[in-house]
């Protein structure tokens, strides 16, 4: 069993930039994969990025270059650095952990949303 915990969205304007924070606790918690998602009303839950122990970082084209994915050593908090944020980011973004080898084991935190506006 894995928990997590998201915390840092709120309201930004365009151009700003926010921190969420997947703060992860339960056992074996080094065979997950760690990821964001994120979703719009209609619309279904897509990846953000992810971050593997094994196979390093991943990316959903439309943030690279202005989300970064990191972990601390323990591999306990994964952060989503968001910068040059725009309106289509407007979204509730969920932190995963996916089983590295059985990958219909998964959980998910409760989302926190962000919001960019002016």
């Amino acid at each position: 069993q894995v928990q997590l915990v998201e915390s840092g969205g709120g309201l930004v304007q365009p151009g700003g930039s926010l921190r969420l924070s997947c703060a992860a606790s339960g056992k074996s918690f080094s065979l997950y994969a760690i990821g964001w998602y994120r979703q719009t009303p209609g619309k279904q839950r897509e990846l953000v990025a992810v971050i593997n122990s094994g196979s390093g970082t991943n990316y959903a084209d439309f943030v690279k270059g202005r989300f970064t994915i990191s972990s601390d050593n323990a591999g306990k908090t994964v952060d989503l650095q968001m910068n040059s944020l725009i309106p289509e980011d407007t979204a509730v973004y969920y932190c995963n952990a996916k089983h590295r080898f059985v990958n219909t084991i998964q959980y998910w935190g409760q989302g926190t949303q962000v919001t960019v506006s002016s």
